[in-house]
Order: structure tokens, then sequence, then C-alpha cells
């Protein structure tokens, strides 16, 4: 890495053939022209909250190793976030859904690797959190650029929520604080990060693809 190149844009083009794939899913498809099937979407709004916990604590563990105020805050202002947005889709979409209590293999799958996390470098523990942030403003953003007008989109106010500016500005902040941690990384850990970047990039289109299908366990 060069000292004008940005870990976040390499990372980001190592991921882009996974990415791609992701908005060529037909989960994203559905959401774009409001196709998909209704219990789709609940099943994976309901692994999305366990999801969500499990990454909040991720979130504010590695709050909890940061070496500065800016980067401590930064990282529990995240946690805070998805612990607001899960109130915010439990109050919408699955107000008088139950809640799901088991997480299916990939959500699993998902959540251990985040929190395997705890034991390696800061700076790879945050790269593995990245995508969730990165690849959803992508998707935010593709979305609104192809669904048109939203206005009897039976997902717009999850579109418009992963859409928002506010968003945006989040994941920015979130960027910019793995990017600071990989300026002072070794190269060898800024590989590390880039193999985790990609990794957790695939465990999102897996995430989708698992409410595509509405994965449950095999035994």
């Amino acid at each position: 890495m060069t000292s004008t190149t940005r870990w976040s844009d390499t990372a980001w083009k190592a991921a882009a053939p996974y990415y791609e794939k992701i908005t060529q899913h037909p989960f994203i498809r559905g959401i774009i022209d409001g196709s998909l099937p209704y219990e789709k979407f609940i099943f994976y709004l309901q692994q999305d909250e366990l999801y969500i916990r499990a990454y909040s604590r991720v979130l504010a563990h590695i709050a909890s190793r940061a070496d500065t105020n800016d980067l401590t805050e930064a990282f529990l202002s995240f946690a805070r976030d998805g612990v607001d947005v899960e109130k915010y889709m439990h109050q919408g979409y699955l107000k008088d859904i139950p809640e799901a209590t088991v997480m299916t293999p990939t959500c699993l799958l998902y959540t251990s690797t985040l929190a395997s996390m705890a034991s390696r470098s800061i700076a790879v523990e945050a790269a593995a959190i990245l995508p969730c942030f990165r690849v959803y403003r992508a998707v935010g953003q593709h979305i609104l650029q192809h669904a048109g007008d939203i206005t009897d989109n039976p997902y717009r106010q999850w579109i418009q929520t992963y859409g928002d500016p506010a968003f945006t500005t989040g994941n920015q902040r979130a960027i910019d604080a793995c990017d600071d941690l990989a300026q002072q990384a070794t190269e060898a850990v800024r590989d590390e990060m880039t193999r985790m970047f990609v990794l957790c990039t695939k465990l999102e289109w897996m995430f989708w693809d698992s409410a595509y299908r509405q994965e449950t366990w095999p035994i």
C-alpha cells in the first residue's frame, strides 16, 4: 500500500466481485422491484435482529480496545446505532411477529467469525466488521438507483433506512476509522485486514442467500 492509497479502497477492490454477486442476488432484485416474497423478508429481519445484537457486542469490544478517545467514541456510537436500528425495525416490520430465538447456520457462522476476532489485532477485528457498513451502504445506494419510484414498494421503509444520507455519514466514519488503524499497522496486518474484509463480504452474500432460502438446520 502506497502512502496515497487508502486501505479501504484496496479492500473494496478485492471484494468487488463478491459485492457484484450481492447486487445480482434474487433477494436484492426482489427488494428493488418489490416482488420479494414477504415471508422471506421477515425471515431475513428476524435473523438480522440476532445478528445485530452479536455485532453490537463486537463493536463495543473494539471500543474497549481502542487507544484514543475518538476511536472509542466512534465504535461505541456504532454499537448504539446498531441497537437503534434493531428497535426501529422491530417497531415497524416486526411489531407483531414473534422473535426468532435460534440463529440459522449462516447467521451463527457469521457472528462466530466476528467473535473469533477478539484475540486478533484490533485493526483486523475492525476490518471484519466493516463489510456490514460498506456493503449495506453500497447496496442501499444501488437499490435507490434502480428502484425508481418506491412509493408503493412494500420495502420502502427498509430502502429509505439504508439509503439515508445519515447512514452514509456513519459509514464513512467507520471506513475512516479502519483506514486510521491500517495506517498504523504493518503490511502483514493490512493484508490480514483485507482477507477478513473479503471473507466477511462473502458472508454478507451468504446471509442474504440464507434468508432467501429460509435456511434451517438440516438435523
